[in-house]
Order: structure tokens, then sequence, then C-alpha cells
């Protein structure tokens, strides 16, 4: 486990997945990530894909390739390129085992730095391949709220009056269906309440740029303006107090319908030694 830390938070990085695994408030003691068998991860990054591929498998060309639900970079080791007090820096380059399931050369580098009671998570994704690297990044972090599960609030930023999510169908995992679905809640911030994953987790049609999550004893809010959309995700039909507030550029699959790579809705590309990076900035209170 590697560490970073400043006096207002230290936090701890698995280098395996370069999984977020601690978030402490170094004054009052209190653990703002999720830490608990009962859903035994912290903050997967999923790459290339989101979601589960219909039969596992997505096409190149018409050609089957096997893809394992939300990819593969949570199942390796990353190298760590740079660890200082407050900064962490860690790649992962696609090596002959993922050019099984994914024939493209790559690197992903995800780095966390600290200032002040903010942490930057930032995600660069380079194509090393000669062809258009079509890929899904999407970060999976899950926040410890207050037992009663309604004593926890939501606010989602631009403010709307009604907000919407697609239509997602369980098979049993979750797939689009194509369709588009009203939240049950009234305006863009709310009391949060277990009906709204009735159907498991939700994905706003709308661009998210910030969400603040509060209860009594925290704050955490969340600056995703570099990703198209928010997930919003608990385990349904179980009592636990976490929510996960995901930044996903990508999308799950559409139900029943094999994807072609190049084509797959949600997806982002880049053109052949091409670089894109991404933020998603955490501030804790």
């Amino acid at each position: 486990m590697l560490e970073i830390k400043n006096q207002k938070l230290t936090v701890s990085i698995d280098s395996h997945g370069a999984e977020l695994t601690h978030v402490v408030n170094n004054k009052t003691g209190y653990e703002y990530i999720w830490n608990n068998v009962a859903w035994p991860k912290h903050a997967p990054i999923l790459f290339p894909a989101i979601g589960r591929s219909t039969d596992d498998e997505y096409l190149i060309n018409g050609k089957n390739y096997t893809m394992q639900q939300h990819g593969f970079v949570s199942d390796y080791d990353f190298e760590v390129i740079c660890h200082r007090d407050t900064e962490l820096i860690l790649s992962f380059k696609g090596n002959e085992e993922t050019l099984k399931s994914y024939p493209f050369a790559f690197e992903l580098r995800v780095s966390f730095i600290l200032n002040i009671n903010q942490l930057m998570v930032n995600f660069e994704v380079e194509n090393l391949s000669d062809n258009i690297l079509s890929y899904s990044l999407g970060f999976h972090p899950a926040f410890n709220v207050e037992k009663e599960f309604e004593k926890n609030r939501l606010s989602i930023k631009p403010d709307r009056t009604q907000l919407e999510k697609f239509e997602i169908v369980k098979n049993p995992f979750p797939y689009l269906s194509g369709g588009v679905r009203k939240l049950t809640v009234s305006g863009s911030s709310f009391d949060l309440d277990r009906q709204i994953f009735k159907e498991g987790l939700v994905i706003m049609t709308d661009k998210v740029n910030h969400v603040i999550l509060q209860g009594r004893s925290y704050v955490v809010k969340m600056d995703l303006s570099d990703f198209p959309y928010l997930c919003l995700w608990t385990k349904e039909n179980e009592d636990l107090p976490f929510l996960c507030l995901e930044p996903f550029f990508g999308l799950p699959d559409m139900i029943n319908e094999k994807q072609e790579l190049a084509k797959k809705l949600g997806n982002d590309r880049l053109k052949v030694g091409e670089i894109k990076k991404y933020q998603c900035k955490l501030t804790f209170e």
C-alpha cells in the first residue's frame, strides 16, 4: 500500500489496479472511502470497458474478442513512476496477455495529488498502437455515508428541474435498453432513497459537472467536468451505507447487441500517438 499525506488528509493507494483505498481526515479520523467485505472493493478503475459486454464479447471488424466486466486494468499491478509526500504517479502498459482480449498497445497513467483538502485523480491515456484506440474509462469510488440512508443528501450541478437516466435492463447484468427514464426525485438536490436504486445503477443522461454528497459527519464534493456521464450506484436490495459516485467516459452495452468497438456508444477515441488527459477532483470536508 502506498501513502500520500498532508496536514489535512492521509490517502492510501494500492498499486494493484491503482485503486484508491483510504482517504482519512487527519483531525477527526473520519474515513471517507468504503472498506467492508460486503462489497470488497473501494475505487476500482474501469478500462478499457465499462459494464459487461454481451456474451462477454465484442467485435473488431466483425471478429469476436473476449472482454470481462469493466475491463482488465484493475487486475494488474501498476508501476510506480513517482512517489512524493503529496503525489503518486502509477503506470500500466498493455502486455501480451491483454493483447488477447484487447489487441492494442497503450499506456494508462494514473496520478493522485493532494492539495490541502483536495485530491486530484488524473488519468492519462496514450495510444501506442498503429490503429485508432477506442475505449471506455471509468472511476468507481465508493464513499461511506450515514447508516440511515435517507440522512444523506445529493446535489447535482448544473441544476435541473427534472433529472433523467438511461433505462437499464438486467439480464442478469445491467445493459442499456435504448430508452430514457425520469429519475424519481424532484429537482437536482435531494435526500437519498433506496427506491432510486431499485432498478440498479443510475447513469445520468445529462452532463453533470459537479456533485456534492453530504451527511451529518462528512461532505464530499466531486468535479467531473472532464467526463460526460455520472453513474450512481449502491448495492440494491441491501442496506449498506455506501454510495458510488462514478465519472464515466463510456457506457454499458445495449442489451443483446454485440458491440463493434470502433462504433461503441459513449467510447472515447485516440488517434495513433495521441494522448488524452482526464481529471476527477475530490474535496473532503
